[in-house]
């Protein structure tokens, strides 16, 4: 008995002395993660693109006439109105070929007068067979002559009434004109090939947009099949040089028919209105494209995709039984902070969006829906067991 409690005693000491049972290591917390729920949505797609300011109407405006610029009547960068006189070219010539035309019409129509009456009393005379036939058909044919030359020199008096009225050169249409070329007392010709100034039709005002053919043909073929719908004329907005937005929306008018073969881009026509005259033609811009809209897409933020070893986008998604898989994704394009996914997905699907970056395939976690607005806990090591 002795003998029992002193081996006892002795076990007793060894497994104080060795620290008693071995301790069971510490199984690492379940992790947490943050996800947004796959769902079809309306989405609205837009395109950025380049383009240049062009100006509404152009117009070179030219003399008619020759002659020397006697005034120039505007003032350089003014707005212009349709019809307003801009320069005068000395008129003396052109006034003296207007008398000369009148002159003449006056002789034309006294001969008249005595060529229709010589007809009429030859037809008296022709009755009674006191003249020759001949004479009286030679008698008719001078009338009618002079009834000619009478028509001919009104037009010559309205031509030179018209040279007259063209060394006055006005506006052909309405807007800003530019610097003039020619100052007074320059002699210009009908057949100049410089203008004297030129007028440009600024409110409203074009953008060309250069749009590469391809992105173009898969924008119609997926208006064709019905993916994306077009809502009316498409809408444009406009981001200036400085990087702000133009105020007024513009629409698409036309895209061109042909397809640079250089670059492989067609141009697209916008217009805007400019009532202010901010945007000037060649000015560069960046046009925001509303091509239209898509009824059941699919959004997936883009802090959520990562990139495997060949360049795929992919995402962690969380499965029913709360356990990490991996998807690979198919997008077509960004809108906002969100990739617009084609496929690899389907709705109800939870994308991990916080927390994914050291999770595994198959690992287990413990979900929650994903605030964006919330800012995010600071993460801890995990205890150290003693």
């Amino acid at each position: 008995m002795t003998f029992l409690r002193h081996t006892a005693s002795l076990l007793a000491l060894t497994l104080v002395a060795c620290g008693g049972p071995a301790q069971q290591p510490q199984q690492p917390p379940t992790p947490s993660v943050g996800f947004v729920t796959v769902a079809e949505q309306v989405v609205t797609l837009t395109n950025e693109l380049p383009g240049r300011t062009s100006a509404y109407e152009t117009s070179q405006v030219r003399p008619q006439v020759n002659g020397l610029v006697e005034a120039r009547l505007f003032t350089e960068g003014d707005v212009v109105r349709q019809g307003q006189p801009l320069y005068r070219i000395d008129p003396s010539t052109y006034q003296a070929s207007i008398a000369n035309a009148r002159a003449a019409l006056a002789r034309a129509r006294a001969g008249i007068a005595s060529s229709a009456a010589l007809a009429r009393r030859y037809g008296e005379l022709v009755k009674i067979n006191a003249i020759a036939k001949q004479d009286y058909e030679n008698a008719q044919t001078t009338a009618a002559q002079a009834q000619a030359d009478v028509a001919a020199q009104e037009a010559a008096v309205r031509t030179a009434q018209i040279d007259v009225a063209r060394t006055t050169i006005r506006a052909p249409i309405t807007g800003r004109i530019g610097r003039s070329i020619y100052t007074t007392g320059a002699l210009v010709t009908a057949a100049q090939t410089d203008p004297l100034a030129t007028i440009q039709r600024l409110d409203p005002i074009y953008v060309d947009i250069q749009q590469s053919s391809a992105d173009l043909l898969k924008l119609r073929q997926q208006i064709l099949s019905g993916q994306i719908a077009r809502d009316g004329a498409a809408r444009v907005k406009l981001m200036l040089e400085d990087g702000t937005t133009y105020g007024p929306q513009g629409t698409l008018r036309f895209a061109d028919v042909t397809v640079d073969p250089t670059t492989g881009s067609q141009i697209i026509r916008a217009q805007f209105p400019n009532p202010n005259g901010l945007l000037l033609p060649g000015m560069y811009v960046r046009a925001q494209l509303v091509e239209g809209t898509q009824a059941k897409a699919m959004l997936v933020p883009q802090r959520a995709v990562g990139r495997d070893e060949r360049g795929n986008p992919t995402v962690m998604v969380v499965g029913a039984d709360d356990k990490v898989a991996p998807r690979t994704l198919q997008t077509s394009r960004t809108i906002g902070d969100n990739w617009l996914v084609t496929g690899g997905v389907r709705p109800g699907d939870r994308v991990i969006v916080e927390g994914g970056g050291n999770l595994r395939p198959g690992m287990a976690v413990k979900p929650s829906r994903w605030d964006p607005n919330a800012k995010p806990a600071p993460t801890q090591p995990p205890a150290q067991g003693k």
